[in-house]
């Protein structure tokens, strides 16, 4: 991998640590893994549950980068969801999850808003 291609990726590990630490994920941080230093394979680590894999490149190849986060969120061994981070030049970020990972996300994300749900109606029946 040429010298550009890892600041490259090196930066958009850092930019993703940093949008994550904006929603309020104050711990999320690039590791020192590029390096073998420590026992986490993630590339940011600081969203609990999820295994992220950052990719900014130019030519997609989501099923190999999904293929290796799921290795290293297996290797992990911490039960974690991978999720590859991706990026091109001049585009957002996408995020890329296995239908069933992104189901049982989506299943909390419901039960939440249907909780919230009752709790404001019952605030109202009150009010």
């Amino acid at each position: 991998m040429a010298v550009n291609s890892k600041q490259k990726g090196a930066r958009f590990e850092r930019q993703l640590a940093g949008l994550f630490r904006d929603y309020g994920y104050t711990e999320a941080r690039r590791t020192a893994q590029y390096c073998g230093n420590t026992g986490d394979a993630s590339d940011v680590v600081g969203l609990p549950g999820i295994h992220v894999e950052a990719k900014h490149q130019e030519r997609m190849q989501l099923y190999d980068w999904m293929d290796q986060a799921k290795r290293d969120a297996k290797a992990g061994g911490a039960g974690m969801v991978p999720a590859v981070f991706s990026k091109k030049n001049n585009h957002s970020i996408l995020v890329t999850m296995e239908l069933d990972d992104w189901m049982k996300i989506y299943r909390e994300f419901q039960a939440g808003m249907e909780l919230k749900e009752r709790v404001e109606d019952g605030k109202q029946e009150d009010v």
